[in-house]
């Protein structure tokens, strides 16, 4: 790398629960720069995954969930000799807590319903029960990685 690793941004904690991760989540699910209306939207959700999961809090629901989508290994393309190869790679920690809010909130987007805070709602408790996109999504790369792990020693 010809520069310098940019330095990481200091993530203050959201007002309501005091997470850091929570912050992150919501800035995630932010558009066009409304931080406000992603923390109604987030708290909402919350609030419906309290009422349809009984056994825990919806925060609770919300980390199991958050949990339950993060992938573990990932595949990535490289040219060997002519040949492309999907070689299986372990992820550092910041990536996959990233990729499993993208598809938390990407996959809640897609869903049918009426608001997005019940859309959230929904994808929360579908993956916090291991069902619903988000986790499939995961499921289907691990299963990439699992069937490319003959090509593991490339490697780079």
């Amino acid at each position: 790398m010809r520069k310098r690793k940019p330095k990481k941004r200091i993530v203050l904690s959201d007002p309501k629960f005091g997470d850091k991760q929570v912050t992150i989540f919501v800035n995630n699910l932010m558009l066009d720069g409304k931080k406000t209306k992603a923390l109604n939207v987030f708290y909402d959700a919350i609030d419906i995954v309290e009422k349809k999961a009984t056994e825990m809090s919806g925060l609770e629901t919300w980390k199991k969930a958050l949990e339950n989508v993060t992938p573990a290994v990932e595949v990535r393309s490289r040219r060997i000799g002519g040949a492309t190869f999907q070689i299986p790679q372990e992820i550092r920690q910041s990536r996959k807590e990233s990729m499993g809010m993208k598809w938390l909130i990407g996959y809640a987007r897609k869903r049918n319903g009426k608001s997005m805070a019940i859309k959230l709602a929904d994808e929360i408790v579908a993956a916090s029960k291991e069902e619903g996109a988000a986790f499939k999504k995961k499921e289907d790369t691990h299963r990439m990685a699992e069937a490319n792990k003959a090509y593991s020693h490339f490697r780079f």
